[in-house]
């Protein structure tokens, strides 16, 4: 079954949001053996709609749309889809319930014009919303089925899963799975060296590889007739990629980061983390307190810009920074013994460096980083020559950070 997503409303062609509803619609037919060849977005328009529905019905077998399901005067899509399958609206007696009663739970005065959300095409599927208050709906058109669905993710998501994916799950030929295997530390055309020889012979699973912000992900998918036969195809080659690759994948699965891997080690070792940071301002201590749980292996950081603040808090010589400057890896080493020190934590890590983009020199230039790193065993540091824009060397020294510590935890299951 062969789908087109469209996305509709002003807000995503303006870019003053990100479409993550399509990437997650997107995600779901993919599972169920769906295919995806178009992905449209248009304004609040009805007569734009009624093109892109026009198109979008010559090409594809199914039509999911978000947004405009609202109770406002530019939410106009239930109406304009209702009438472009020549449908009239009529009131829904059970969402209109469920539309007074969620009012009602909250305290709060209901305006009138949300009523119009209960108002459904005659004859149309309702797709109940838990999370607010517009409900979707499905059509079964000689055009076309088109599935609606409200347009804030909150809502649109649990209304994926929850009731449509029940729908499709009828008509579903066979089953797409995909791995995504997250890679750091090795550059993407490296990595993409190394596992050559598995993309040039792919047949059924493919390879992808996707470059990101400091790191490479591998989505390796399946297509077979059931879950089981998926992940029976998936296995052989997720293991020759796991031995090519070795050490450089810290997870998979597609909401893994670093962060995440780094505390899950850490809890399981049963070790302690702390962070003395310089250029990176304090981002380290927020990926770390991003992940839940974290309190159990992160408990303080320090932040020490200045070099006054460094000899203060932590401990560095005033010696040290006059002869070899803050961006030096003797800096580096002494901030994180001196975190170490005064955090007690098991391991501690510094970072310092010139993300720009000024304060680079012919000797310093921007882009410069030492990652300083103490515990009981070991005390080193390394040092970066990165690019890009002040943000982006400051996100890539907070990722090899954090790879530096899952690295000492790994190698320490290896002793």
């Amino acid at each position: 079954m062969n789908f087109e997503i469209i996305s509709i409303g002003t807000e995503i062609l303006l870019g003053q949001i990100v479409n993550t509803n399509a990437r997650d619609i997107s995600r779901l037919l993919s599972e169920l053996g769906m295919n995806v060849y178009y992905t449209t977005v248009v304004g609040d328009n009805p007569e734009r709609l009624k093109e892109a529905l026009e198109v979008a019905c010559k090409r594809a077998d199914g039509i999911i749309t978000t947004g405009g399901l609202g109770p406002t005067e530019d939410d106009l899509s239930k109406e304009t889809i209702a009438e472009f399958c020549g449908l009239k609206c009529v009131t829904h007696k059970e969402s209109k319930r469920r539309l007074i009663d969620y009012f009602e739970k909250q305290g709060k005065y209901m305006p009138q014009n949300n009523l119009k959300q209960a108002d459904m095409p005659e004859g149309c599927i309702v797709l109940k919303n838990d999370f607010g208050t517009a409900p979707g709906a499905i059509i079964e058109s000689d055009k076309a089925t088109i599935i609606m669905l409200p347009g804030p993710p909150s809502e649109m998501k649990p209304m994926l899963l929850n009731e449509v994916r029940p729908y499709l799950e009828k008509f579903a030929d066979g089953v797409i799975r995909s791995k995504v295997l997250h890679v750091f530390g090795i550059g993407e055309s490296a990595a993409e060296e190394k596992v050559k020889s598995l993309i040039d012979n792919q047949t059924n699973p493919t390879i992808a590889p996707y470059a990101k912000t400091g790191e490479t992900e591998f989505r390796v998918t399946a297509k077979a007739k059931n879950p089981h036969d998926a992940e029976t195809l998936l296995k052989p080659t997720l293991d020759k990629l796991y031995g090519l690759l070795g050490g450089y994948i810290y997870a998979d699965g597609e909401d893994a980061s670093l962060q995440k891997t780094v505390v899950s080690l850490l809890c399981e070792h049963k070790k302690t983390v702390t962070f003395a940071e310089s250029c990176t301002g304090g981002l380290l201590a927020k990926k770390i307190t991003d992940v839940p749980g974290s309190s159990e292996c992160f408990n303080c950081s320090y932040v020490t810009y200045s070099n006054g603040q460094k000899e203060k808090i932590l401990g560095v010589s005033r010696r040290t920074l006059d002869e070899y400057g803050a961006v030096s890896p003797q800096t580096a080493l002494e901030m994180c013994r001196g975190a170490k020190k005064a955090s007690g934590a098991d391991i501690a890590i510094s970072v310092t460096g010139i993300a720009g983009p000024g304060g680079g020199t012919p000797d310093k230039p921007v882009g410069l980083v030492y990652i300083g790193i103490c515990t009981d065993s070991v005390w080193e540091s390394q040092k970066l020559i990165l690019n890009g824009s002040r943000q982006s060397v400051r996100e890539r020294t907070s990722l090899y950070a954090l790879d530096t510590v899952r690295r000492v935890l790994i190698n320490n299951d290896k002793k």
